[in-house]
């Protein structure tokens, strides 16, 4: 049972220009993904997934994989799906794990907690996500509380909020969904895997990038 994980690294980032090679407490927030996966001791093989031969002199002094997708597939109109089966075709394995940069925070312990939550379950898809225990609503309508009567928030069931720090498919299942014309994402039985608020922490902006730096001495050893 072959478990590959798979870092995507598109260089034509909007919002925060070529986000994956912005510095992080000395290393761009790609170098510090690929340690925390080849640290995590819990994978066959690591690859670095992008568009932008960039990426692969990175990856490959780290001692991960490079793989380099279809320019197409590295465009904003490319979807997640599509080049994750882009690569499922072209590299066999049984699970696939995806590990995005943009979450720093993510600790090697909640990678491996991950990894082998998903190989002693069922599951055909685990996402990771943080669990907020407080009154939720949606368009105006309680989801975890009713209007009738004020539950202390300790008792509240948590909200989920699926955050894509880290993201796991059965391969098989995956590419099935997709040729089938399915959602690939959400398909077969799906399992949420709960990490902290820090670990949910996805860098898409400046600010999202300050707030990283700030926390990272406290979180990363």
């Amino acid at each position: 049972m072959k478990r590959i994980a798979m870092i995507p690294a598109r260089m034509g980032s909007q919002r925060l220009k070529k986000k994956n090679l912005r510095d992080l407490c000395g290393s761009p927030l790609i170098t510090h993904a690929i340690r925390k996966c080849l640290d995590a001791d819990v994978f066959e093989e690591v690859w670095v997934n992008s568009e932008d031969i960039a990426f692969k002199e990175i990856a490959e002094a780290e001692g991960a994989r490079f793989y380099k997708r279809p320019k197409e597939l590295g465009n904003n109109d490319a979807t997640s799906e599509q080049f994750i089966y882009d690569f499922l075709k072209n590299n066999e394995c049984s699970t696939i794990f995806q590990v995005h940069s943009i979450a720093p925070l993510l600790t090697v312990e909640e990678i491996r907690g991950f990894v082998l939550h998903m190989v002693e379950s069922d599951f055909d898809a685990l996402m990771s996500c943080t669990e907020i225990q407080i009154e939720c609503a949606i368009k105006g309508e309680p989801i975890n509380f009713t209007f009738e009567s004020k539950t202390n928030s300790q008792e509240l069931d948590p909200v989920q909020r699926i955050c894509w720090s880290i993201t796991g498919w059965k391969s098989p299942n995956f590419i099935n969904a997709y040729e089938s014309a399915a959602c690939a994402t959400y398909s077969g039985k799906v399992g949420f895997f709960p990490i902290d608020s820090m670990a949910g922490h996805v860098i898409k902006t400046e600010q999202d990038l300050k707030i990283a730096e700030a926390l990272f001495s406290l979180r990363i050893p």
